[in-house]
């Protein structure tokens, strides 16, 4: 799409990737503008059924650009989206709000932006010399990406804590301990498309309304859960797609979706 981030998409996943290579990916105001269009654009796409989030180089993503932030080139605005996002949010709560699964194949560092930035993927896999950091505080800053609503379900709140206020480093190990990584692999991007692969393999109507699920499933009281899941399911069941993940199932042969 632009010098900061390109998306190709082959048989139904998109791969994605930070390409400020000699940077470290480091989150500048073109960065963040291009991911925020490149997940803009992905919503609006119905042949996608997974992406695959990746950064080029030595990193995934090095986090604030902070020479472009002494500058007072922040220039990131502050007017809210329909998800009640300001861009530097949008570019982690937006792969939340994807329609479809996302997948972080993280290598290298992935601190402060980069890290909330990760977080937002449904699923993160990271190769095992990995190094995280919620690094806000260490400049003075606070985390303000979207990590805190997404993090409060993923570990606890006194680990969550104390990373927040000591910014300290941590090892791929303790990540996957804590919560924030899903999986440790020596090639995070080659695991990441082969579980893609997998995913865009099932019906893609199922999938988009079990993410809607589990994008409720944090916060919705039971009741609420209880007449989501009876929504989607309603809008598959007996549908082509359905009987053709049946079919095929009995038939042992691969299952042909629409999307």
């Amino acid at each position: 799409m632009t010098d900061r981030v390109t998306i190709t998409v082959t048989d139904q996943i998109a791969d994605v990737r930070l390409t400020r290579a000699d940077k470290m990916n480091a989150l500048d105001p073109a960065m963040f503008a291009a991911i925020g269009a490149a997940i803009d654009s992905l919503a609006r796409r119905t042949d996608v059924r997974c992406v695959v989030l990746s950064g080029e180089g030595r990193a995934f993503c090095a986090g604030l650009d902070m020479a472009s932030m002494a500058g007072g080139g922040s220039g990131t605005g502050r007017e809210r989206n329909d998800q009640g996002s300001i861009l530097p949010q949008h570019v982690t709560w937006g792969w939340r709000n994807l329609p479809m699964p996302v997948i972080a194949a993280v290598h290298g560092v992935a601190f402060g932006g980069g890290f909330q930035i990760m977080s937002g993927a449904d699923i993160r896999i990271c190769a095992p010399d990995s190094r995280f950091a919620i690094r806000e505080t260490y400049w003075g800053l606070v985390p303000d990406m979207a990590g805190f609503p997404i993090w409060r379900g993923l570990v606890r709140d006194d680990v969550l804590r104390e990373l927040v206020y000591t910014a300290r480093e941590f090892d791929a190990g303790e990540a996957f301990v804590h919560g924030f990584v899903t999986r440790i692999a020596d090639d995070p991007h080659a695991a990441a498309m082969d579980l893609a692969r997998a995913i865009a393999a099932r019906n893609p109507h199922a999938i988009r309304g079990a993410k809607r699920l589990c994008n409720m499933a944090h916060d919705a009281d039971p009741r609420a859960m209880l007449e989501a899941e009876t929504t989607e399911q309603i809008k598959v069941i007996g549908q082509p797609n359905m009987m053709e993940a049946v079919a095929a199932n009995m038939a042992k042969r691969e299952a042909v979706f629409v999307d």
